[in-house]
Protein backbone atom coordinates (compact mmCIF):
# COMPACT_ATOMS: atom_id res chain seq x y z
CA UNK A 1 0.00 0.00 0.00
CA UNK A 2 1.22 3.46 -0.95
CA UNK A 3 0.60 6.71 0.92
CA UNK A 4 1.28 10.28 -0.16
CA UNK A 5 1.86 12.76 2.66
CA UNK A 6 1.94 16.40 1.55
CA UNK A 7 3.31 19.13 3.82
CA UNK A 8 2.12 22.55 2.66
CA UNK A 9 4.32 25.62 2.80
CA UNK A 10 6.34 28.10 0.76
CA UNK A 11 9.92 27.61 -0.35
CA UNK A 12 12.58 30.16 0.48
CA UNK A 13 14.37 31.25 3.65
CA UNK A 14 11.99 34.17 4.23
CA UNK A 15 9.15 31.67 4.82
CA UNK A 16 11.15 29.03 6.73
CA UNK A 17 9.69 29.17 10.24
CA UNK A 18 6.39 30.93 9.61
CA UNK A 19 2.95 29.75 10.66
CA UNK A 20 2.07 29.10 7.01
CA UNK A 21 4.98 26.62 6.79
CA UNK A 22 3.96 24.32 9.64
CA UNK A 23 3.18 21.65 7.02
CA UNK A 24 6.84 21.74 5.90
CA UNK A 25 8.02 21.63 9.55
CA UNK A 26 5.92 18.53 10.28
CA UNK A 27 7.11 16.85 7.04
CA UNK A 28 10.73 17.62 7.98
CA UNK A 29 10.28 16.01 11.41
CA UNK A 30 8.61 12.92 9.92
CA UNK A 31 11.51 12.52 7.45
CA UNK A 32 14.04 13.04 10.27
CA UNK A 33 12.39 10.39 12.47
CA UNK A 34 12.48 7.94 9.56
CA UNK A 35 16.13 8.79 8.72
CA UNK A 36 15.10 9.98 5.27
CA UNK A 37 16.36 12.96 3.22
CA UNK A 38 14.52 15.13 0.73
CA UNK A 39 15.59 15.52 -2.90
CA UNK A 40 14.47 18.32 -5.20
CA UNK A 41 12.33 16.56 -7.79
CA UNK A 42 9.45 17.56 -10.06
CA UNK A 43 7.30 20.24 -8.34
CA UNK A 44 8.42 19.14 -4.85
CA UNK A 45 11.05 18.14 -2.39
CA UNK A 46 10.54 14.37 -2.26
CA UNK A 47 11.50 11.46 -0.05
CA UNK A 48 10.19 7.95 0.55
CA UNK A 49 10.49 5.30 3.22
CA UNK A 50 8.75 2.20 4.53
CA UNK A 51 6.50 2.27 7.60
CA UNK A 52 4.70 -0.80 8.98
CA UNK A 53 4.87 -2.59 5.63
CA UNK A 54 3.59 0.43 3.69
CA UNK A 55 5.42 2.64 1.20
CA UNK A 56 5.34 6.29 2.26
CA UNK A 57 5.93 9.07 -0.27
CA UNK A 58 6.46 12.44 1.42
CA UNK A 59 6.51 15.73 -0.47
CA UNK A 60 6.90 19.43 0.21
CA UNK A 61 5.63 21.23 -2.93
CA UNK A 62 8.03 23.74 -4.49
CA UNK A 63 5.14 25.38 -6.36
CA UNK A 64 4.41 27.82 -3.51
CA UNK A 65 1.26 27.50 -1.42
CA UNK A 66 -1.20 28.85 -4.01
CA UNK A 67 -0.27 26.14 -6.55
CA UNK A 68 0.00 23.17 -4.16
CA UNK A 69 -2.60 21.29 -6.21
CA UNK A 70 -0.23 21.16 -9.19
CA UNK A 71 2.37 19.23 -7.16
CA UNK A 72 -0.24 17.00 -5.52
CA UNK A 73 -1.82 16.17 -8.88
CA UNK A 74 1.54 15.29 -10.45
CA UNK A 75 2.71 13.04 -7.60
CA UNK A 76 -0.67 11.34 -7.04
CA UNK A 77 -0.84 10.34 -10.70
CA UNK A 78 2.86 9.53 -11.10
CA UNK A 79 2.83 7.25 -8.03
CA UNK A 80 -0.75 6.02 -8.57
CA UNK A 81 -1.78 6.78 -4.97
CA UNK A 82 -5.55 6.72 -4.38
CA UNK A 83 -7.01 9.86 -2.78
CA UNK A 84 -8.00 7.94 0.38
CA UNK A 85 -4.25 7.37 1.01
CA UNK A 86 -3.38 11.06 0.70
CA UNK A 87 -2.90 13.27 3.77
CA UNK A 88 -2.37 17.04 3.56
CA UNK A 89 -0.51 18.80 6.42
CA UNK A 90 -1.77 22.35 6.72
CA UNK A 91 -1.85 25.43 8.97
CA UNK A 92 -5.31 26.42 10.26
CA UNK A 93 -6.23 29.88 11.61
CA UNK A 94 -9.71 28.69 12.61
CA UNK A 95 -8.15 26.54 15.35
CA UNK A 96 -6.42 27.87 18.48
CA UNK A 97 -2.64 27.46 18.53
CA UNK A 98 -1.70 23.91 19.44
CA UNK A 99 -5.00 22.30 18.47
CA UNK A 100 -4.40 19.55 15.91
CA UNK A 101 -7.28 17.87 14.10
CA UNK A 102 -7.49 15.17 11.48
CA UNK A 103 -10.41 15.59 9.08
CA UNK A 104 -11.35 13.14 6.31
CA UNK A 105 -12.87 15.95 4.19
CA UNK A 106 -14.09 19.52 4.42
CA UNK A 107 -13.94 22.92 2.83
CA UNK A 108 -10.82 24.94 2.02
CA UNK A 109 -12.01 27.55 4.52
CA UNK A 110 -10.27 30.35 2.61
CA UNK A 111 -6.88 28.55 2.64
CA UNK A 112 -5.26 29.07 -0.78
CA UNK A 113 -3.23 25.85 -0.63
CA UNK A 114 -6.38 23.82 0.02
CA UNK A 115 -8.29 25.76 -2.67
CA UNK A 116 -5.59 24.78 -5.17
CA UNK A 117 -5.81 21.13 -4.08
CA UNK A 118 -9.61 21.12 -4.40
CA UNK A 119 -9.31 22.62 -7.87
CA UNK A 120 -6.78 19.95 -8.90
CA UNK A 121 -8.84 17.07 -7.45
CA UNK A 122 -12.25 18.42 -8.42
CA UNK A 123 -13.58 17.77 -4.88
CA UNK A 124 -12.81 18.26 -1.19
CA UNK A 125 -12.93 14.61 -0.08
CA UNK A 126 -9.33 14.22 1.00
CA UNK A 127 -7.83 13.91 4.48
CA UNK A 128 -6.05 16.81 6.07
CA UNK A 129 -4.16 17.28 9.31
CA UNK A 130 -5.09 20.79 10.46
CA UNK A 131 -2.52 22.40 12.77
CA UNK A 132 -4.02 25.32 14.69
CA UNK A 133 -1.94 28.49 14.42
CA UNK A 134 -4.55 30.74 16.05
CA UNK A 135 -6.11 33.93 14.76
CA UNK A 136 -4.39 36.63 16.80
CA UNK A 137 -4.33 39.27 14.05
CA UNK A 138 -6.00 42.60 13.37
CA UNK A 139 -8.75 42.80 10.77
CA UNK A 140 -7.25 42.62 7.28
CA UNK A 141 -3.84 41.42 8.56
CA UNK A 142 -4.35 37.68 8.04
CA UNK A 143 -1.61 37.36 5.39
CA UNK A 144 0.95 39.17 7.57
CA UNK A 145 -0.02 36.91 10.47
CA UNK A 146 0.36 33.56 8.70
CA UNK A 147 3.61 34.71 7.10
CA UNK A 148 5.05 35.70 10.48
CA UNK A 149 7.01 33.49 12.86
CA UNK A 150 5.67 31.86 15.99
CA UNK A 151 6.04 33.91 19.18
CA UNK A 152 8.41 32.73 21.94
CA UNK A 153 5.69 31.01 24.00
CA UNK A 154 4.53 29.11 20.91
CA UNK A 155 8.10 28.21 19.89
CA UNK A 156 8.68 26.43 23.18
CA UNK A 157 5.57 24.28 22.57
CA UNK A 158 6.24 23.58 18.87
CA UNK A 159 8.53 20.50 19.20
CA UNK A 160 5.95 18.58 21.25
CA UNK A 161 3.10 19.60 18.95
CA UNK A 162 5.06 18.63 15.84
CA UNK A 163 5.85 15.25 17.45
CA UNK A 164 2.13 14.77 18.15
CA UNK A 165 1.40 15.61 14.50
CA UNK A 166 3.91 12.98 13.36
CA UNK A 167 2.25 10.44 15.69
CA UNK A 168 -1.09 11.28 14.07
CA UNK A 169 0.35 10.80 10.56
CA UNK A 170 1.75 7.39 11.54
CA UNK A 171 -1.63 6.48 13.04
CA UNK A 172 -3.43 7.60 9.84
CA UNK A 173 -1.12 5.31 7.86
CA UNK A 174 -1.42 2.30 10.18
CA UNK A 175 -5.07 2.39 11.35
CA UNK A 176 -6.80 4.91 9.06
CA UNK A 177 -8.57 8.24 9.58
CA UNK A 178 -11.52 7.11 11.72
CA UNK A 179 -9.51 5.44 14.49
CA UNK A 180 -6.95 8.26 14.36
CA UNK A 181 -9.68 10.86 14.84
CA UNK A 182 -11.15 8.87 17.74
CA UNK A 183 -7.74 8.62 19.42
CA UNK A 184 -6.35 12.12 18.80
CA UNK A 185 -9.17 14.62 18.05
CA UNK A 186 -10.29 15.77 21.47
Amino acid sequence: MKYLIVGLGNIGPEYADTRHNIGFMIADELAKQEHSSFFNMRHAYYTEFGLKGRKIHLIKPTTYMNLSGKALNYWMHDLKVPVENVLILVDEIALPFGTIRLKPKGSAGGHNGLKSIELALGHSDYSRLRFGVGDNYAKGRQVDYVLSGFDSDEQSELPGLIDRSVEMIKSFISVGPELTMTRFNK
